[in-house]
């Protein structure tokens, strides 16, 4: 982007340490929705006195909200402050883990209650990390932008790795306690982005659009790039419903089949994990220097996850599996960004807020169905459990060889110094998608901030006069005469 449209102006200062840590804060609050809670499904489910599959409902009744409220906060949050959004919605994700937290101390164990809780906390994730990734957009400028991106990022990895193990320290203490940990952790990171995170004014023009237009804009580009978008939504889709569904599966059966409790349960269930956000990561660099490696290596991504599940189909001793899931994991982790990246960059920069949001919620609703269908599928064996995903995997490796190409290069990629790993082209969350749903990530941000430079440096005389004539050869012509 040009330097002039993303300059800081007198209105808007450089944000402080303490903006970047407020924000930083809010991917880790959003991280432990889901992870922190399944190796304590055991627990749960024996409490409670549930079945698996309601336990593995506690997943869906959060994930589904989520996903169907992204398009519409994703819409919202462009045309009003992010702060107005983010804040309300940290504290009532908090609310939300209270309600869950005291359906076992004070309604009987109530399941009910505790699904009400859950699905509270779902629709308020959906305007948590994804709009603070938004935000940093409007706040960073440059390579700024690159470094905030970047550490947001690595709260959001470094929370995804240690969330099983936290959760499975928790239950060693008493299992209802994790849902008391959402409402301590997110008050005071919703003070600190309230007090501490200075948002400027939204431009009008950024008002009008309607939420008819919003939407038909999503349906128009699937429309004209049906191939490598839907491929897409089927690949983010497929990894995520797999990755919690296995890691939902090997809750319970960790402790049954492998006698593995504790924290080594969750040692071994952040595996994936670990694997998947390492080999992200790395990939960001990989694919800004080397492009036309993005789809190689997407095959092979595709192609690591397929065999991973079909091995696990076959070998089940607790070596084999420890290896398998880091197998799986590389396989997420060298996939997922580059389908991320096909999202937006096929997007047009007025359009790539509402396809991402799209994308993100669609992807929830795999880490959704995930749980409850493994739960299904379990009594069928390992081949049920494992064989349709490696299948399925394989067909999406086909769709991808047919319909994605290599990313070429942006006009925003050209002009955008110091690009790294989450530099605009490459931002969608390199992590789970679950946690960062890639609601308007910086699509809506760069068009804010070149708005209020505009509004704050109008052009001289001069470079109007100059402007008028580069768009007008017919008026150089007559002038040159």
């Amino acid at each position: 982007m040009p330097e002039a449209a993303t300059a800081p102006t007198a209105s808007s200062p450089k944000p402080s340490t303490g903006t970047l840590a407020a924000l930083a804060g809010v991917p880790l609050i959003m991280v432990l929705g889901n992870s922190m809670l399944i190796p304590a499904f055991p627990q749960i489910r024996e409490a409670m006195g549930i079945t698996a599959m309601q336990t593995g409902l506690l997943i869906t009744f959060f994930s589904i909200p989520a996903g169907l409220t992204i398009p519409f906060l994703g819409f919202l949050s462009d045309r009003v402050m992010r702060k107005k959004i983010v804040v309300p919605a940290l504290l009532v994700y908090g609310v939300g883990g209270l309600i869950s937290g005291l359906a076992p101390l004070l309604f009987n164990n109530s399941y009910t209650i505790m699904l009400i809780g859950r699905v509270i906390q779902g629709i308020a994730a959906a305007g948590t990390a994804p709009l603070a990734m938004a935000l940093a957009g409007d706040l960073f400028k440059s390579s700024q932008r690159t470094k905030a991106l970047g550490i947001l990022e690595a709260t959001n990895g470094l929370g995804k790795v240690l969330s099983p193990i936290l959760g499975s320290l928790l239950v060693l203490w008493i299992w209802w306690a994790l849902f008391f940990v959402y409402a301590a952790l997110a008050i005071p990171v919703a003070l600190a982005v309230a007090f501490l995170v200075k948002e400027p004014p939204v431009p009008e023009a950024d008002k009008k659009q309607s939420i008819g237009t919003y939407f038909s804009g999503i349906f128009q580009l699937l429309k004209e790039k049906a191939g490598p978008l839907l491929t897409s939504f089927l690949g983010g889709m497929l990894l995520l419903f797999t990755l919690f569904g296995v890691l939902s599966y090997l809750s319970d059966a960790l402790e049954a089949t492998y006698n593995l409790t504790g924290v080594r349960k969750g040692l071994v269930l952040s595996i994936p994990v670990l694997a998947s956000a390492s080999v992200a990561f790395g990939s960001g660099f990989l694919f800004q220097k080397k492009p036309d490696w993005t789809k190689p290596l997407l095959l092979i991504g595709l192609g690591l996850f397929s065999g991973a599940l079909l091995l696990s189909a076959l070998l089940q001793s607790i070596p084999w599996v420890l290896g398998l899931l880091a197998l799986l994991g590389v396989g997420v982790g060298l996939t997922l960004p580059v389908l991320n990246n096909v999202v937006t960059t096929s997007a047009p920069e007025a359009k790539r807020g509402a396809i991402t949001s799209f994308y993100g919620g669609v992807r929830f609703l795999g880490v959704a169905f995930g749980p409850p269908v493994f739960n299904l599928l379990e009594k069928g064996g390992p081949w049920a459990l494992y064989a349709p995903w490696s299948a399925l995997g394989l067909v999406t490796l086909f769709l991808a060889w047919k319909f994605i190409q290599p990313p070429k290069p942006t006009s925003e990629q050209q002009s955008d110094p110091a690009p790294g790993p989450s530099s605009a082209s490459s931002m969608p969350s390199a992590f789970f998608p679950e946690d960062r749903p890639l609601a308007p990530i910086l699509a809506s941000a760069r068009n804010r901030a070149a708005k209020k430079a505009r509004l704050s440096h109008p052009p001289s005389t001069a470079q109007r006069v100059s402007l008028q004539r580069k768009q007008s050869p017919a008026a150089n012509r007559r002038s040159s005469q």
